[in-house]
């Protein structure tokens, strides 16, 4: 029982803190583009969002800052056996990440305190790095990740790991789709938030020139990771299914191996279909839950069909905004507005079911194939007591960004 409190503790500390790395890689995209249209045109309009969504930028820096330090101590507190056995090849991204990390915070500095003090394309390039030191942090972070889905860069040896090759460790072949289809979610989920949040604005005070402007520009960042993300995620399904097969046979709720099977849409069954996503070839075999002894989390299958559910739709919502613009019809109309409203949590909604998926339909692996979660945590009893701790700070910590961030946007509206 101490393993589950340890582990739901790390997912709690997690979830929470995806919110804050998702922001932290696209938001400072967001206002240097607002920076640029100032600088370009001279509108103060474009000034004034860019230094607020800069506010903004700042606040998620700050708290994610503090999430994600706990993070780094749960990680060895809460799985030691983790750190000891994977330390040494893990420890080359994780030091990326903190040299990203603090590229990031220093050039954020900068940004926010710089607006008179740097020349125009000096504070433009500090915004720039920003955002590329934040998707870069984003990165490697992943790069830890998908190694522990398809680990590399040693030997096993009667259990223990030896060869260490860290820079073969990070070319684990999940990170060819971990990779893009994190940075995609993180703008698709940041983008549609904002255009969320602007389509609200609008909506009490229509035709405001500052909201017309922020909802446009988080459209045109949403629409191309909501068009790549659905490619990027057919690669994963292939991925998965190749490395991976008792995952694809949970997120498809697939219980006996076959070929030529077919996909089930509700009560509509596509014939091949299933067989396809796999692999590209209608008549492959899938394998099915029935030939491994372990029986994987049903939460698997319904969050995969989730996120699948709500990716299409934010895709379906950049096709027709797409279509709008090409031509040149009002994203400002009723029905449209109330569309971006609704979709403003979509984003989340998907990152956090496409984590559940991730790591719970990994169990019971730690490390695939090599490490399982319950010989990676601790001996410690009483884990119950962290885990309600700090699932009640973080709580908290939540209520104070939602308190901070709705007093910006009541005062723009």
């Amino acid at each position: 029982m101490d393993v589950d409190f340890a582990r739901w503790q790390m997912a709690t500390s997690l979830a929470f803190h995806i919110v804050f790395a998702c922001v932290g890689v696209a938001m400072p995209l967001l206002m240097v583009l607002a920076e640029i249209q100032w600088r370009r045109t001279g509108d103060a309009g474009w000034l004034a969002l860019a230094k607020r969504w800069a506010k903004g930028t700042a606040v998620f820096f700050a708290v994610g800052a503090v999430s994600g330090t706990v993070l780094s101590f749960e990680l060895g507190l809460l799985f030691p056996g983790f750190m000891a056995k994977a330390g040494a090849l893990v420890g080359m991204p994780f030091s990326l990440e903190g040299f990203a990390f603090f590229t990031e915070a220093i050039f954020l500095g900068l940004y926010l305190y710089g607006w008179d003090k740097l020349r125009p394309a000096a504070h433009i390039g500090a915004g720039i790095v920003v955002a590329v030191s934040g998707l870069a942090s984003a990165v490697f972070v992943t790069f830890v990740n998908a190694w522990m889905n398809a680990p590399r860069g040693f030997v096993l040896d009667h259990g223990a790991l030896t060869q260490i090759d860290p820079v073969r460790a990070m070319g684990s072949p999940f990170a060819l789709h971990e990779i893009p289809h994190t940075a995609l979610a993180a703008y698709a989920t940041t983008a549609f938030a904002v255009a969320g949040i602007h389509a609200w604005a609008l909506r009490k005070r229509p035709g405001n020139v500052m909201h017309r402007r922020a909802l446009r520009l988080a459209i045109a960042v949403a629409i191309p990771a909501a068009l790549l993300q659905p490619l990027v995620g057919h690669f994963a399904g292939q991925q998965v299914a190749k490395y991976q097969p008792l995952k694809f046979a949970a997120i498809e709720d697939q219980p006996h191996t076959a070929s030529h099977v077919a996909e089930r849409l509700g009560p509509i069954a596509i014939p091949g279909m299933m067989s396809w996503l796999a692999t590209e070839d209608p008549d492959a075999l899938v394998i099915g839950l029935d030939v491994f002894p372990e029986h994987p989390d049903p939460i698997v299958h319904p969050m995969f069909r989730l996120m699948v559910g709500l990716g299409s739709l934010m895709a379906l919502y950049a096709v027709l905004a797409l279509w709008r613009l090409v031509r040149k019809r009002s994203l400002e109309t009723r029905r449209w507005l109330l569309a971006t409203i609704a979709l403003a949590p979509a984003g989340l909604v998907c990152t956090e079911a496409g984590w559940i998926v991730t790591e719970v339909g990994r169990q019971p692996w730690t490390i695939y194939g090599v490490l399982k979660t319950a010989h990676a945590a601790t001996p410690l009893t009483t884990m119950w007591l962290p885990f309600v701790t700090f699932t009640l700070i973080y709580l908290g910590l939540g209520a104070v960004v939602i308190a901070t961030l709705a007093r910006q946007v009541r005062e723009t509206t």
